[in-house]
């Protein structure tokens, strides 16, 4: 997965001429997905330190949690099914690298079903037993947490693959 990468080191890509608006917005959503993972966790924290209240922190859960869940299955679905067979097409030495990225995809995909199933069950009990909610909450901050460092190790690898493969061929310009 690093033999381009030496030749296209991450510092030296948005001076690179073939560096791209499109890539450009590729990573932006990479960076937003770091961003939501964040903020989620970090609210799931506010509430668990009585920082923020049930109310208000079921509608931030609500909103953030419901951003991360569908921006990154649509991103990593996208991925998945056009653009990934792009770069296989444009260089096959890069196959065994992404099959990993879309294994992580599947791992992801768990995951966040994980994350929302324990989202909405601290949003119901919120309203039903608010006690019963912050408890629950610490199983949510576990899946949270979870997702952050899986995003972190996964977009950077994926970047770092990607990258180089679009800069040596030429794509997405």
């Amino acid at each position: 997965m690093q033999l381009l990468l030496r030749d296209y080191p991450r510092d030296a890509w948005p001076d690179h001429p073939n560096f791209a608006a499109s890539i450009q917005n590729w990573m932006g959503a990479h960076k937003m997905f770091r961003q939501l993972s964040e903020i989620t966790r970090e609210e799931t924290e506010r509430y668990l330190d009585k920082d923020r209240s049930p109310e208000e922190f079921a509608g931030r859960l609500s909103y953030y949690g419901d951003l991360l869940v569908r921006n990154l299955h649509g991103h990593h679905h996208w991925e998945d099914l056009q653009f990934f067979p792009e770069l296989r097409d444009a260089d096959n030495r890069f196959d065994h690298g992404l099959e990993t990225l879309e294994s992580d995809h599947l791992v992801l995909d768990e995951t966040l079903n994980a994350l929302t199933e324990a989202g909405n069950r601290v949003i119901k009990l919120i309203h039903l037993d608010e006690q019963q909610a912050r408890k629950e909450a610490g199983a949510l901050h576990g899946s949270v947490s979870r997702i952050e460092q899986f995003l972190k190790r996964h977009l950077t690898d994926e970047e770092d693959l990607v990258v180089p493969i679009l800069l040596h061929h030429k794509l997405r310009g």
